[in-house]
């Protein structure tokens, strides 16, 4: 039986890598920092809102919010970053990462569990598993919908 399915790969910090399901993926895009709105009073991994097909779009550093050191530090404002879009139940929240990857096949019925002390905290929540691939590198398996249902935003959008 196949049990591969398609996931959209990216850059975490320096050397990891992520995957997120395309299912739940609308878009991805190139955004200018100096494009988005601050709002004050939210979690610093929270960007701000970001005008997107005519809606307010909620803009999170995914790495920041993953216990990573935050990418806009190390970028200059008129950088684009990479955006994707989640989408779950018309609720949309975008994740700004710093370099796409690949689509990619991948089996999940070979996703290890991730034990505690091998990664950041803050990532737990949101990490489905992990896989490694012929390099030995470590894949973290994304979980889209813990991500759109935090509890950092769930409030605000």
């Amino acid at each position: 039986m196949e049990t591969k399915q398609k996931f959209l790969s990216f850059n975490l910090g320096i050397r990891d890598q992520a995957v997120i399901s395309l299912q739940h993926i609308t878009e991805v895009l190139q955004v200018s920092l100096t494009e988005i709105c601050v709002v004050p009073q939210m979690p610093s991994c929270v960007l701000g809102i970001y005008s997107w097909r005519g809606e307010m779009l909620w803009l999170v550093d995914l790495e920041e919010m993953l216990g990573y050191p935050p990418v806009p530090q190390g970028a200059n404002l008129i950088t684009k970053m990479m955006v994707i879009v989640l989408e779950n139940d018309g609720k949309y929240l975008g994740l700004m990462v710093r370099q796409l990857s690949d689509i990619e096949w991948l089996d999940a019925q070979k996703i290890k569990t991730p034990s505690e002390d091998l990664f950041y905290p803050a990532m737990k929540p949101f990490l489905q598993g992990y896989l490694t691939n012929g390099a030995e590198q470590m894949i973290f398996f994304l979980d889209a919908m813990a991500i759109i249902k935090s509890s950092m935003w769930e409030n605000h959008n």
